[in-house]
C-alpha cells in the first residue's frame, strides 16, 4: 500500500511539475473547475449509494466518498496552483480524510481490537504527514542545492574568462553569464 501511495504521490509531483507553467492559464482554470465538479459529482453519487445501508457499513461508505472527494479536489487544487506548498498541502488533507475513514472503521470493533485499529490510524496519519513534510523539505533542499551548484559553475566559468582579454573576455563572460542565468 505504502509503494502505492509514493508511486501515486510521485506521479502527481510530475504531473505538477509539467503543469506548473501553465496553472495561471484559462484551460488551466477551466480544468480545475471542471475536476473539482466532477468530484462533487461523483460524491454525490458514491453518497447516494450508501443510503441504500444501514449501520457501521454506510458510515464507511459516506467517509469512502468523502475521501474519493478530497482526494480528487486535492489533487486538482495541486495541479492548478502548481506550487510545492498546494502539493503538501493537498498530501496533508489527503492523509486527514484517509484518517477519518480508518477511524469510521474501527469502531466497528470492539475491546482491545478497537485501541489497536485506533492507534494503527493515528500511526499512519503521522506517518503521511512526516512523509509529506519530510518531501518537502528534501526537495527545497535539492533546489537550494541546485542553486548553489549553479553559482559555483558560474564562478569557474568567469575564472575561465580571465585568460582573455578585451573583446573576448567580454564574449566569454557575456556567454558565462547567459549559460547560468545570472
Amino acid at each position: 500500500m505504502k509503494q502505492a501511495v509514493i508511486r501515486a504521490l510521485g506521479g502527481a509531483l510530475l504531473i505538477s511539475a509539467a503543469l506548473a507553467a501553465s496553472a495561471a492559464t484559462p484551460e488551466a482554470t477551466a480544468a480545475y473547475s471542471q475536476a473539482r465538479d466532477a468530484a462533487t459529482s461523483a460524491y454525490k453519487a458514491a453518497r447516494a449509494r450508501c443510503d441504500a445501508i444501514s449501520g457501521n457499513p454506510k458510515e464507511v461508505c459516506v467517509e469512502e466518498a468523502k475521501l474519493a472527494r478530497v482526494r480528487s479536489v486535492e489533487d486538482a487544487t495541486a495541479l492548478y496552483k502548481g506550487t510545492l506548498k498546494a502539493y503538501t498541502q493537498s498530501r496533508l488533507e489527503i492523509a486527514g480524510a484517509t484518517y477519518d475513514l480508518d477511524r469510521v472503521k474501527c469502531k466497528a470493533l470492539t475491546g482491545n481490537d478497537k485501541d489497536v485499529c485506533i492507534q494503527q490510524a493515528k500511526a499512519t496519519l503521522i506517518a503521511a504527514q512526516a512523509d509529506a513534510r519530510a518531501d518537502k523539505k528534501a526537495i527545497e533542499a535539492r533546489t537550494d542545492a541546485r542553486a548553489d551548484k549553479r553559482t559555483a559553475e558560474y564562478k569557474v566559468a568567469r575564472e575561465k574568462c580571465d585568460a582573455f582579454a578585451g573583446a573576448a573576455k567580454d564574449s566569454c563572460v557575456s556567454a558565462a553569464k547567459s549559460q547560468y542565468g545570472k
